[in-house]
């Protein structure tokens, strides 16, 4: 009895140690085609959740895949920390083995960034000069054109999320010391303007942006992506 009690143990160990080694080739494989794909500097980590891969493997089906991508650049913009996670990952092995993709579906991918405020000013109208989050709401600092004269002014703003990127929205001003007063509606349209993210990665739209110390911490998700999708 105790020679099969410890081959049991034996099996087990090295069933747990090629689940982690076929694991850890998975992700490799996948961070590499994304690196590829992408043209990334560097491939990105991966992270298939689930225990026992091999049984994920053979029923062709992934709950939660992640992928840590960090720096990401396109459309004349570099965002921080992109972050992607797929679920319900449907993924044949034969599909696999074969190298097709046409099967391999996520039900929902969702990315999440961070996009630094320099970025952000760089599509700001002339005038502005930083942009940064405050416990008063997000704040644009800068010397507008007022009937042709420079006026200073810190002026709040709101993002949302459009389909052409973030809309940046003037909703209050604070005039300089000393200054003189500005309207919101003298403003308006002088420091109204969309960042562009309308083309991100599997066809995701965004969702939500939050202002942040370091940048906005956007959201975007894509629902039903086909990896055949990718480059």
């Amino acid at each position: 009895m105790r020679a099969i009690l410890i081959l049991i143990v034996a099996l087990a160990i090295a069933l747990v140690a090629g689940d982690r080694v076929a694991v850890m080739v998975a992700q490799q494989e996948i961070g590499r085609r994304i690196a590829a794909g992408y043209d990334l500097p560097q491939r990105p980590g991966v992270d298939i959740t689930g225990f026992p891969f091999l049984t994920q493997a053979v029923d062709g089906h992934y709950h939660d895949i992640g992928i840590r991508v960090g720096d990401w650049s396109g459309q004349n913009i570099t965002v921080h920390d992109l972050d992607v996670t797929l679920l319900d990952v449907a993924a044949p092995l034969t599909d696999l083995v074969h190298d097709r993709t046409s099967n391999l579906v996520a039900t929902t991918a969702t990315a999440k960034a961070v996009v630094p405020y320099d970025t952000v000013r760089s599509f700001a109208p002339s005038g502005v000069e930083s942009i940064a989050d405050s416990p008063e709401g997000l704040r644009v600092t800068g010397t507008f054109q007022v009937e042709g004269v420079p006026v200073p002014a810190t002026v709040f703003v709101t993002v949302a999320p459009t389909a052409g990127g973030i809309e940046v929205t003037p909703v209050a001003v604070q005039a300089a010391a000393g200054g003189p007063t500005v309207s919101v509606a003298a403003l308006r349209d002088m420091l109204a303007f969309v960042v562009p993210l309308d083309k991100l990665p599997l066809g995701a739209q965004l969702t939500a942006i939050a202002p942040a110390a370091d940048g906005l911490h956007v959201t975007a998700v894509a629902h039903d992506m086909h990896l055949s999708d990718l480059p």
